[in-house]
């Protein structure tokens, strides 16, 4: 037991007879330090007269080490040394390894999260902050205005309403100092009005409709526009590149008189189909051509019509009746009508026609000419606008015709005249909307006093340059909300719902008052209507109200609960 004893306490030193006697001088003597002797005993887990062989440094953590451990331990054991003692050694060399582990499985939990974090703030889109996302920008010297109404579709895929634009636009030519004009096409972001694409034209254009015609899914959204004279495309609103075009051989001796319309699907293809309406040059004939929504093919030759009366032209537009029966709508200052059937059995000369064609509308055919002409006399005299209104818990449309002088509902079933209403001085197509509590569809307007100055609400501008925004709820119907004014001249405008935030924002084109022979520069502004209303609106009362005085905090009260949403189209 002695024997033990001193082996456990012996110190490094130089080699002595007596293995329990400890020779301080031999210590002293010793070439190494002390930290070279502590760096030792860690490593070789003991020490043999304070040195030890190279040969025998090992990791105490590898299995080598291990292994000789228990080796040299087993070798150096005396007879009659406990068995529990060799076990105990084992079982400190093993739990050396659980440091190791924790370590490991800690990093792997932190590259882990990383990898999460990541994922959530580059893979996951996250919610505009700008919550009045109001902006304005500038687009150069312009030639000639804007030339079509302002187009609202989401091109980029952010939930978010873009504006398509088209205008002339002077353009650098090869000769220095020279400008051409040249009609291009931008779509600016909702978000921030930059520009995510824009190509030119070749020809001025009417219109460009976003939301009439689908190629599918994996297609994305498309437009389609229609020019003043022979020029028809269908283009990628995500990239602005052509899709198809139309040839103008089909056009050969006319122009096209007004915006395309959308058919159902003719020819069987899966994809809508589309109408066009054409003038004769020479002559007062108009015709028909029906093309293809897929490939912009003409899908036949064109049907010419011989029509009578003088004015605006008036669609064309796509009549569907109760019974399924398909119409085209169409007129010059007056309302005429022809059946789909028709046009489609001339066009493509031969008497069999889809099953979608096969309808009549009995009230219609009544009202065909004398003659036993194909065109049908819906109204005649001065119209201006033509807009179908869907009818409730119904699948049918009434006709809305607005004259210089009156509005005229007409029943869609049989085209007799529901109401009259007779108001002069008519100066704006009706907008739909609901008014009043009894849930049906109103219609607001603009008329002119008999002098010929507009009714205009509350106080006049404080110069003739300036134009405002006001906003009109049918709560509040004493007072208006002056949101913005803007001393340039507006040239277009147009309202959208931002879905994400339950908003509505207003998009106006203004153009700088200049000379007219130095074109101004055109200018595009998005207002947020949430924002407008709560920061920087404005209380007018209108002169002629009769009821208290309803408190601003109240208004603000109102104002900060309403939430834009798109409404189901009731046209």
């Amino acid at each position: 037991m002695a024997t033990v004893l001193s082996r456990a306490l012996k110190l490094p030193g130089k080699k002595s007879p007596d293995l329990g006697e400890y020779d301080p001088l031999t210590q002293a003597d010793s070439d190494e330090s002390e930290d070279d002797l502590v760096l030792n005993i860690q490593k070789n887990g003991g020490v043999k007269n304070g040195k030890s062989p190279p040969e025998e440094i090992q990791d105490p953590d590898s299995d080598v080490e291990v292994g000789m451990t228990k080796q040299r331990t087993s070798e150096s054991m005396p007879e009659g040394y406990p068995a529990e003692t060799a076990g105990s050694l084992e079982q400190k060399a093993a739990p050396s390894l659980m440091p190791y582990l924790r370590t490991v499985i800690f990093l792997l939990t932190v590259v882990i999260s990383m990898i999460l974090v990541l994922v959530c703030a580059f893979l996951i889109p996250c919610p505009p902050r700008d919550l009045h996302n109001s902006w304005s920008r500038n687009l150069g010297q312009g030639a000639g205005g804007v030339l079509s109404p302002l187009e609202l579709c989401d091109v980029n895929g952010d939930d978010l309403p873009d504006i398509l634009i088209v205008f002339t636009a002077l353009m650098n030519a090869s000769v220095m100092g020279v400008s051409r004009p040249s009609v291009t096409v931008v779509a600016l972001s909702g978000m921030n009005g930059s520009t995510l694409w824009s190509i030119q034209l070749p020809e001025e254009t009417r219109s460009v409709q976003c939301n009439v015609l689908s190629l599918g899914a994996a297609a994305g959204p498309v437009c389609l526009v229609t020019g003043t004279s022979k020029f028809l495309s269908l283009l990628s609103a995500s990239t602005g590149k052509t899709i198809w075009t139309l040839n103008s051989i089909h056009l050969s001796g006319g122009i096209l008189a007004a915006p395309a319309a959308t058919l159902p699907d003719v020819d069987g293809d899966g994809i809508r189909d589309i109408v066009v309406l054409a003038l004769k040059v020479t002559q007062p004939d108009v015709f028909f051509i029906l093309v293809s929504g897929q490939t912009g093919t003409a899908l036949g030759g064109p049907v010419k019509y011989s029509t009578n009366g003088e004015g605006k032209v008036i669609g064309p537009q796509v009549h569907i009746t109760s019974r399924g029966a398909i119409y085209i709508l169409f007129g010059f200052g007056n309302v005429q009508a022809v059946a789909l059937r028709d046009i489609f059995t001339q066009a493509r000369n031969r008497d069999n026609f889809p099953a979608m064609l096969q309808q009549e509308e009995p009230e219609w055919e009544k009202r065909r000419s004398v003659n036993l002409s194909e065109l049908i006399d819906v109204y005649s005299g001065g119209v201006d606008f033509l807009q179908t209104v869907k009818t409730p818990d119904t699948n049918c449309s009434n006709l809305l015709i607005t004259t210089k002088e009156s509005l005229i509902l007409l029943r869609g079933q049989d085209l007799e005249r529901h109401w009259t209403l007779e108001l002069p001085n008519i100066s704006s197509q009706p907008v739909p909307g609901y008014f009043g509590a009894d849930q049906t569809l109103d219609f607001m307007l603009q008329a002119q006093t008999g002098d010929g100055n507009k009714k205009q609400p509350g106080p006049r501008p404080e110069h003739p340059g300036l134009h405002h925004l006001y906003l009109l709820h049918p709560v509040f119907p004493t007072v208006l909300l002056d949101l913005t004014n803007a001393t340039d001249k507006v040239i277009a405008s147009a309202v959208g719902i931002n879905d994400l935030q339950r908003d509505a924002f207003h998009i106006t084109v203004t153009t700088t008052a200049t000379s007219e022979k130095q074109p101004g520069f055109l200018s595009v502004s998005k207002l947020g209507l949430k924002w407008a209303m709560m920061s920087q609106g404005r209380m007018v009362w209108l002169k002629d109200s009769s009821t208290p005085k309803i408190s601003r905090g109240e208004v603000r009260r109102f104002l900060a609960r309403m939430k834009f949403v798109n409404f189901p189209q009731k046209l």
